[in-house]
């Protein structure tokens, strides 16, 4: 099969399609014909070697894919051939072929193209477990997302917003913002124009934000304290600007702040599971009425892997994605 593999670590062009077996399903586990696949800024940090595969997963990158189931691993019975599904991996994911919990894996919403269902999985997951899980948002709450206008941005704007909260986003252009309001954000703030924490205490009448889902990290933690409300919650899952910080504890005791954080990769596939079936159940019927649904910015051919990496570190709208039609299959 052709798999996008990693010529040393660097810049986009470290990736390079070559030839590799197609893998065999083990038990409890599902051969996919992959279709599509998303690109993650995991898979660009991979890229750069600074985030390896966790043991056992290929060494090619990729996270989350859609297509065709093919053929079950021994005891697997909760898809059956011909299914089409989207899926969490744990690493290689761009390739023609990729193997899968069954449990990881979902059946494709009939409202969703296999390009948007490759969109998903990382994505959904992530903001599943961090925003309503971890995070606990309730309806009526007040919702904050950094860059509104990620793959993560775009889908926690949407799911937050579906579940009745008050939703914000920071992001770094009027054009970016404006497309995270028409997501469904209250307001968003351009960072490069406005001082989100000053623009916030305004925009809630000085409560602050009961929820912040951060990805930016550095000077922005003790930002995100400044702004967060009394007993409110922040929640970290990437770390952009830096892991290392000094906060400043008289504000976290004194507004009883939580302080939390995850990485979802190196979870194991039981609790990666439980995420699925909550998607399945709460999820699913947003996806169905066409409530929520994953924000295409722009598609690839699997050959073309570098290109869209390129894309990912320049600017993009919501999710890139990796199709397979010119992948030689």
């Amino acid at each position: 099969m052709t798999a996008v593999l990693l010529d040393g670590f660097g810049g986009p062009e470290v990736l390079k399609t070559g030839k590799r077996p197609v893998p065999t399903p083990g038990p409890a586990e599902i051969l996919v014909a992959v279709q599509a696949a998303g690109v993650n800024r995991p898979d660009v940090l991979q890229r750069q070697g600074a985030y390896p595969p966790p043991p056992g997963a290929p060494d090619w990158p990729g996270l989350e894919v859609a297509g065709t189931v093919v053929a079950l691993g021994e005891g697997a019975s909760r898809h059956k051939t011909g299914d089409r599904v989207m899926a969490l991996v744990p690493g290689g994911g761009y390739a023609e072929y990729a193997t899968v919990a069954e449990t990881n894996a979902i059946a494709v919403p009939s409202a969703l193209s296999i390009e948007a269902a490759a969109g998903v999985p990382e994505t959904f997951f992530t903001v599943w477990h961090n925003v309503f899980q971890r995070g606990g948002l309730k309806a009526g709450e007040s919702f904050l997302v950094h860059g509104g206008t990620s793959g993560i941005g775009t889908t926690a704007i949407q799911l937050a917003k579906a579940f009745g909260a008050t939703v914000f986003a920071t992001a770094g252009s009027d054009d970016k913002c404006r497309a995270a309001e028409r997501l469904g954000a209250e307001r968003c703030i351009n960072y490069r124009s406005e001082d989100f924490v000053e623009a916030l205490r305004e925009a809630t009448g000085g409560r602050g934000i009961d929820l912040i889902l951060d990805m930016v990290g550095g000077d922005y933690t003790n930002r995100n304290l400044a702004v967060a409300a009394e007993d409110g919650r922040i929640v970290q899952i990437a770390f952009l600007k830096g892991p290392e910080v000094q906060i400043d504890l008289n504000l976290v005791m004194r507004k009883r702040l939580t302080l939390t954080g995850s990485t979802l990769r190196n979870r194991s596939v039981a609790f990666k599971a439980a995420i699925a079936r909550e998607i399945e159940e709460k999820v699913g019927p947003l996806f169905a009425n066409g409530k929520v649904k994953p924000l295409i910015d722009s598609t690839y051919p699997l050959a073309d892997a570098a290109k869209a990496h390129r894309h990912m570190d320049a600017d993009h709208v919501g999710k890139i994605i990796l199709t397979m039609a010119a992948a030689g299959r």
